[in-house]
């Protein structure tokens, strides 16, 4: 039996709708999980679930881990329970009812890769974000959602960013679709609700009207600022449903037996009540790359020997960075160490938009297409690749080459049709031979050994671009046994004696891996930036962050800080909540790496 709080009963008592709050670890899922099997005994008529919506994926699988290892519920208990994300929910009501708001009614889902490739042209005909005036911001915002209106109505391809806006239209104008749901669905549980978009928020003020909500939420753990999230959003929910309040804030179920989750909240505060915390360890390093990454690798060798030690199953180490690039930079340092260490394995929880592209064209690689055109579409992947990997950032060195690629197909193309050879001095040649290269691979049947024999064949070419591609699929982690891609992969070959079918199959398996929920966490050691790491937990947990370059001793640059360039400026907010986050990722240990020349300034007690 769960040990219960007076708090969480309070929980499990209450009827109607529910605000619960409390700090990382203090056992809203938990409660929110006995709830859910209260209702489900006392409260559902046959056939009704309760729906239990979150952000991520990743929050959907501890959610669902949670309830498998929850022992006093009951199979049937469990049954009822539904937990999904946002995203694949609003999905499947747009299937369904999109044509209510002027979409056709065959749709299909314009994934984030894609919408990069259909807005690139868009974008490129503005300057770096940071370069445009807020009249220029404001006008290529407008026509960017005008131009995703016109992919939905004109030819059915939706992208995420419209799914909440068209749900919140659709329940909001049809009180059958919403009565519909309420119907299915009477209790929805809403986690980590401080975190609610406006169009989110605009859709659960439509859900409450027929079902009983619960709301699950840390005040203090807000850090989604740049996508809408509204400081004011615990008000309008109470505001608007009126519900009883439990707040779990003195609990901490997560890093028992440690001080970690007090050290997070002194983190918020900026006052220090310790000099030293139980389970919090800090380590400094000399502001240079090498060093730097020494000291992160021995702190990530030293903290997997613990793991492995005390013989835990599925032990989980992270590395959370504060940026994206530190992410890369990383990994690459894991996967090739300085000396004589050799390479740590570990995943990357990297932004997928160039991956996915890359792994189109291994996928089309797969194919062995020799059919007129196959080198065309070869390079119009590559153009893809190079039109949709920087996501809603075009690069303009990208966009440039995928113009430069598309003139050297022209010329290329242009001499075929007259009976000469390719131009010598062609930027193609390099590509066209690794293209035959692929035709001329005798693949196996076995997806995985044909998949790592393409990017072999990428990786040993003389085409600096498809080297580039086989490094980044190396990101791609979809052919595991019992996968969708691996599976599909597998009948095709069964049905043709080939992968004839692979590039739409790997396309298909990216759409469904996006609302797959049957995901393990995450085990072994994993890099990601801070911001990725929410919702999710750890066994043990390293923070890394940039260094300051200096330059006759006085600092010129302060790169990947997570404070922007480590200076104090006002409260903080943001910074201290995030830092406070992945603080609290771990349940047993947090590391924290900074530059002895300049510590985070989060770490400094506040002036008074």
């Amino acid at each position: 039996m769960v040990d219960l709080t007076e708090a969480q009963k309070g929980v499990l008592e209450a009827e109607g709708h529910q605000l619960v709050t409390g700090g990382p670890g203090s056992g809203k899922t938990t409660v929110s999980i006995l709830k859910a099997a209260k209702i489900g005994r006392e409260a559902l008529k046959p056939g009704q679930r309760i729906l239990f919506l979150s952000f991520a994926r990743a929050t959907v699988s501890r959610v669902l881990e949670a309830i498998d290892e929850e022992k006093q519920i009951t199979r049937k208990e469990k049954a009822v329970i539904e937990v999904d994300t946002y995203h694949a929910f609003f999905w499947r009501i747009l299937k369904t009812h999109g044509y209510l708001v002027g979409f056709p009614r065959r749709m299909t889902i314009l994934t984030p890769p894609n919408e990069a490739i259909a807005l690139s042209g868009l974008r490129s005909g503005y300057k770096a974000a940071s370069k445009l005036t807020d009249e220029e911001k404001a006008e290529k915002k407008e026509r960017e959602e005008a131009e995703r209106e016109r992919l939905a109505r004109d030819e059915g391809k939706v992208c995420f960013d419209l799914f909440a806006t068209k749900v919140g239209d659709i329940l909001h104008g049809s009180q059958k679709v919403r009565t519909l749901i309420s119907t299915m669905y009477p209790f929805i549980v809403l986690d980590e609700f401080q975190d609610t978009s406006a169009e989110q928020w605009r859709v659960v003020e439509a859900l409450g009207m027929g079902s009983t909500l619960i709301a699950l939420a840390d005040p203090e753990q807000r850090i989604f600022d740049f996508i809408g999230a509204d400081p004011e959003r615990l008000n309008h929910f109470r505001a608007t449903f009126h519900p009883s309040e439990h707040d779990l804030a003195g609990d901490n179920h997560r890093s028992k037996g440690t001080e970690i989750a007090l050290f997070g909240n002194d983190i918020l505060a900026g006052q220090f009540r310790k000099s030293n915390y139980e389970g919090v360890h800090f380590e400094v390093f000399e502001s240079n790359p090498n060093q730097a990454f020494t000291t992160l690798t021995t702190q990530v060798l030293q903290g997997r020997k613990r793991l492995i030690d005390g013989e835990k199953r599925d032990w989980s180490l992270a590395i959370l960075v504060p940026t994206k690039k530190m992410t890369r930079l990383v990994s690459d340092t894991l996967r090739e160490p300085f000396g004589n260490v050799p390479p740590i394995g570990h995943s990357a929880a990297v932004d997928m938009e160039g991956p996915i592209l890359a792994a189109e064209i291994v996928a089309f690689l797969l194919q062995q297409g020799r059919q007129a055109g196959a080198f065309d579409d070869l390079v119009e992947l590559l153009c893809s690749y190079y039109h949709g990997r920087g996501g809603s950032t075009p690069n303009k060195g990208d966009l440039e080459e995928a113009a430069r690629l598309r003139a050297a197909l022209a010329k290329w193309n242009a001499s075929a049709a007259a009976g000469k050879p390719p131009p010598g001095n062609s930027v193609l040649k390099a590509t066209a031979t690794v293209h035959q290269a692929a035709i001329a691979l005798v693949l196996t049947g076995d997806p995985d050994k044909d998949w790592r024999a393409v990017r072999a064949a990428l990786e040993g070419s003389a085409c600096s671009r498809l080297k580039e591609v086989a490094t980044q699929v190396r990101n791609v982690r979809l052919l595991e046994r019992g996968t969708q891609l691996r599976q599909g992969l597998m009948q095709d070959w069964r049905d043709a004696g080939s992968y004839r079918n692979a590039l739409e199959i790997t396309r298909r398996a990216f759409v469904q891996e996006h609302f797959a929920t049957a995901h393990k966490p995450e085990t072994g050691v994993i890099v990601m930036n801070m911001h990725k790491a929410k919702g999710k937990q750890f066994d043990e947990v390293i923070i890394f962050e940039g260094w300051p370059r200096r330059a006759k001793r006085e600092i010129v640059a302060n790169p990947d800080r997570i404070v922007t360039g480590n200076i104090r400026d006002g409260a903080m907010t943001q910074a201290r909540q995030n830092f406070r986050v992945s603080v609290t990722r771990a349940k047993s240990r947090t590391t924290i790496l900074t530059p002895r020349d300049d510590v985070c300034v989060l770490l400094l007690e506040d002036e008074a």
